[in-house]
């Protein structure tokens, strides 16, 4: 996967946006998702503000209160809306409207949350035909059709917590869940799914770098045992714990969103306010950052 444009690594916290090179804007919000294009950055506040950078400043393009959203993707009929009670909504000419054919999805009355809440819709991601998959939390990965409607894909008790897409191999889908890493050559109409390797199989982020695919893992959703794996893309051998550099272990999960490549380089957040990077898919790693708010979402950006 090529690195391209991308340079800046943008931090969203609970207490603002910071880069490499300090404060990145937007510190008077509590940002919950980051999404970006070839020119473009996109964020999510809490209160619901969708905001849109092109050149380092951040502008208002447009508002979600009720439900809450929880996840974004740029994509070419319209910025996608993830949101709480899993909803998906669309950004278009300025204008947010739902993607009424998403509320239709088969199977929809069993999607379920273990506290007995409402579900998420957690991460989108988009392929290069520009199929959508949506990642309802917990309701499995559905995934759009060219006739403009949705279809079911991995079994919901899978328990995904992100699913995303290959940008450069056509139907390479993965996804972080409960169970350890799931894989789709296909589209996501067959999946495989492989702990391998991980202390234990609850994983919650994913990210690819280059031939390198890297998981979080943890106990479990109040763990004191999390980290940070890799194993090559094209799944020979094991997952391999990430050290050089790393604690044994992080003290919460590395959460949804918070973990992200660009090529060979790679980033991750915490809730504790670290930031670690690394330039070479994983193998050693730097701290960029200590002391930050909840770490929410990384992103490469230009």
């Amino acid at each position: 996967m090529a690195g391209g444009p991308l340079s800046r690594l943008l931090v969203a916290t609970t207490g603002g946006l910071h880069d490499l090179d300090g404060l990145g804007g937007l510190q008077d919000r509590s940002l919950v998702a980051l999404a970006g294009g070839a020119e473009v950055a996109w964020a999510l506040d809490r209160e619901g503000a969708i905001l849109r950078s092109d050149d380092g400043h951040w502008e208002a393009a447009g508002a979600l209160a009720d439900p809450r959203p929880r996840c974004l993707l740029p994509h070419e009929d319209g910025l996608l809306i993830g949101t709480a009670e899993a909803h998906l909504f669309r950004l278009r000419r300025d204008v947010v409207e739902p993607v009424e054919a998403f509320d239709e999805v088969g199977g929809r009355d069993r999607w379920f949350t273990p506290w007995g809440g409402p579900p998420d819709t957690r991460s989108l991601a988009g392929d290069t035909a520009g199929t959508v998959y949506a990642n309802v939390h917990v309701g499995g990965i559905v995934r759009s059709t060219p006739e403009g409607g949705w279809r079911p894909t991995i079994d919901i008790e899978t328990d995904v917590h992100q699913v995303i897409a290959h940008p450069d191999r056509a139907g390479l889908v993965l996804a972080a869940a409960a169970f350890g890493l799931a894989r789709s050559d296909d589209g996501g109409e067959t999946w495989a799914i492989t702990d391998e390797g991980l202390h234990a199989p609850y994983s919650r982020a994913v990210a690819v770098a280059d031939d390198t695919v890297l998981v979080t893992a943890s106990t479990g959703p109040s763990t004191r045992q999390a980290a940070v794996y890799s194993r090559p893309l094209d799944g020979s051998g094991p997952f391999e714990r990430c050290a050089g550099g790393l604690p044994e272990w992080f003290p919460s999960n590395i959460d949804t969103h918070a973990l992200a490549a660009d090529g060979p380089r790679v980033a991750f957040g915490t809730a504790e306010g670290q930031v670690w990077t690394s330039a070479d898919q994983g193998r050693t790693w730097d701290l960029a950052y200590d002391g930050l708010p909840r770490v929410t979402a990384v992103l490469w950006s230009a």
